[in-house]
């Protein structure tokens, strides 16, 4: 037994010996023997040499910021007086030292070249009962602004300078937007200076907001933050796809959920206010709101497709032609209506004056009416300001 474990010893001291032997040879000759390693290939940029090319939007930033302008607005406030100043004995020794003192609110926002003669396009809320508006040009020169028109149930308004030669933007064609695509915002964020923030396209048709009385926006994550409504939304060739509106925040800041007027509507509104100063729209009167599954079942209907007529206004065009809070309106001249919003789109596209066929369902029976379209009334003051 002792023979064969001193064997055993001798072959493994000797295998040691041979392979010590082999990795000094190889350490001394390098490549003597016939085995491959492993080699690591580090690859550099030499001198001269060019890099891959990376994406870039700055060709398209570059084409869209020639044509966003910042607006500066100001008007004038006073703040109550003292109730005291009502006393004609009081005023008699003091005079008019504790009358109200003017003071002057200013507010900051973008907007978008349109025309070489000097039409912008920016927000409602933007040039709200302002009595100045100014605009810095992208060069730095500062003009006065006109107001053209505005329309408070779209945020949408139009500003005149005098001002040749200047750069619009190309507005995109308003059906090749996708869910997806790459958008830059560009703006006045917080007043300091023009930015260009990317996002992609989140959703489109957003309704039901409460922003607006006519809401169809695009949703986007690229940042929107004060200082931005009325500024660009652009696509990835810096053609204009939206007017940047409104974000959703609980703190003031970006939270990733903005909202833009597309290009779609802007046309539309632009083009009344240039012509006529302000936006024509058909109306009968009627308060709806969506049929939702709950109230499908308490009418005993099937689909939740239509709109619900939840008030009628006294004297007005629905009113006259006899529908009834309770009714469901089916479809406007032969057209199906998919729920409030769908309603309120048909009907404002109707001339004044014009009569419009209204199918509706009261209490299971199918009714056809006739209803004459009068003119929607402005925005009531207090709801503007909202």
């Amino acid at each position: 037994m002792k023979q064969y474990w001193l064997t055993f010893a001798q072959i493994v001291t000797a295998v040691v010996i041979v392979l010590a032997a082999l990795l000094a040879l190889d350490k001394a000759f390098p490549g003597l023997l016939p085995y491959h390693r492993d080699k690591v290939v580090i690859q550099e940029v030499t001198h001269g040499g060019s890099a891959p090319n990376i994406a870039s939007f700055a060709d398209a930033a570059q084409k869209s910021l020639t044509s966003v302008v910042n607006i500066f607005t100001s008007k004038q406030v006073r703040t109550p007086t003292s109730p005291l100043m009502n006393d004609p004995f009081f005023r008699q020794f003091f005079g008019h030292a504790y009358d109200s003192q003017p003071q002057t609110i200013t507010s900051l926002g973008s907007g978008v070249i349109v025309s070489k003669d000097g039409y912008i396009l920016t927000n409602h809320h933007v040039v709200e009962a302002a009595d100045e508006i100014q605009v810095a040009l992208p060069n730095g020169h500062k003009v006065e602004a006109k107001l053209v028109g505005s329309d408070p149930d779209t945020d949408i308004a139009v500003l005149k300078i005098k001002e040749n030669d200047l750069h619009p933007i190309t507005l995109a064609n308003p059906d090749t937007l996708r869910v997806g695509d790459v958008v830059l915002a560009v703006g006045d964020p917080f007043g300091v200076g023009q930015t260009v923030t990317m996002g992609i396209v989140s959703a489109l048709g957003r309704n039901h907001l409460g922003i607006n009385t006519f809401e169809n926006f695009i949703q986007t994550d690229a940042a929107i933050n004060p200082g931005n409504s009325g500024g660009a939304l652009v696509d990835s060739s810096g053609n204009l796809v939206g007017l940047n509106t409104a974000i959703y925040s609980r703190s003031g800041g970006n939270l990733g959920i903005g909202f833009a007027i597309p290009v779609s509507s802007l046309s539309k509104v632009m083009g009344q206010i240039i012509s006529h100063g302000s936006v024509v729209r058909g109306w009968i009167g009627v308060e709806v709101q969506d049929i939702t599954p709950d109230i499908a079942e308490s009418f005993s209907i099937k689909s939740t497709q239509g709109a619900l007529i939840a008030g009628v206004l006294q004297d007005g065009p629905a009113s006259r032609s006899g529908i009834r809070p309770g009714d469901i309106l089916l479809a406007v001249n032969n057209r199906d209506i998919a729920n409030s919003s769908s309603l309120l789109e048909q009907i404002s596209a109707i001339p004044p004056g014009e009569s419009v066929k209204l199918k509706l369902l009261r209490q299971q029976t199918e009714l056809n009416l006739n209803v004459r379209v009068d003119r929607r009334p402005p925005k009531p003051q207090q709801e503007e300001a909202n």
